[in-house]
C-alpha cells in the first residue's frame, strides 16, 4: 500500500492515533458500489485494534458490504484555517486517519454484544447503566424491516495518519 506522500505530515505515533480514533465520533466507510463508490458516515468504536460499527441488517450498505468487503475507513478532524500573508500558503490544521481492510459481519453474539456496549459507552455514557445483554441484542428487531442489528468489524491491514498542527 502507498505511504503518506507528504512526509512532513505523516503521523506514526500510535498512541496519538489510538487517542484520536477513541474520541472522534464519525467515520466514513468507503465501499465499492454498483456504479459509483459508496461512502457512508457511521458512528463507530475503535476497540482492540479494530473498527466496529452497526446498522440495520438489510439495505444498500449491507448488500454492498457483502459484495465488496474490501473497504476504506476515514476519520478526520478539522481544527482551524491557517492563514498566511501569501494566499497560496493558506492551509488547514487537521488530524486524519485512513485505514484499509476487509469488513466482516460479527456473527458471534457475545462479540456483537460487546461491540454494541462499547458503542453505547462512547455515545451515551451513563444513560443505560444496566448494560447491553446478549438476549437484548438477539431479540432486537428494526422497526423498519424487522431485521436484527448487524455489527461489523474492520481489522486494518494498512493504516495511515496525517497531522498538520498549523504552527
Amino acid at each position: 500500500m502507498e505511504q503518506v506522500s507528504y512526509r512532513q505530515r505523516d503521523c506514526q505515533d500510535q498512541e496519538q492515533i489510538d487517542a484520536f480514533l477513541d474520541t472522534a465520533r464519525v467515520g466514513i466507510i468507503g465501499i465499492g458500489g454498483d456504479i459509483y463508490p459508496y461512502a457512508v458516515p457511521v458512528n463507530y468504536v475503535w476497540h482492540e485494534g479494530a473498527i466496529y460499527f452497526h446498522g440495520m441488517g438489510s439495505g444498500k450498505k449491507v448488500r454492498l458490504l457483502e459484495a465488496h468487503p474490501a473497504v476504506s475507513f476515514t476519520v478526520f478532524r478539522e481544527d482551524r484555517t491557517v492563514t498566511d500573508p501569501v494566499p497560496c500558503k493558506a492551509d488547514t490544521a487537521y488530524f486524519s486517519v485512513m485505514l484499509f481492510g476487509e469488513v466482516v459481519r460479527v456473527n458471534d453474539l457475545r462479540q456483537a454484544t460487546g461491540a454494541l456496549q462499547k458503542l453505547l459507552d462512547k455515545y451515551t455514557p451513563g444513560v443505560y447503566p444496566q448494560g447491553m445483554s446478549e438476549r437484548m441484542v438477539e431479540r432486537y428487531r428494526s422497526a423498519k424491516d424487522g431485521n436484527t442489528v448487524a455489527v461489523y468489524r474492520i481489522h486494518p491491514v494498512h493504516l495511515t495518519a496525517k497531522v498538520n498542527k498549523g504552527d
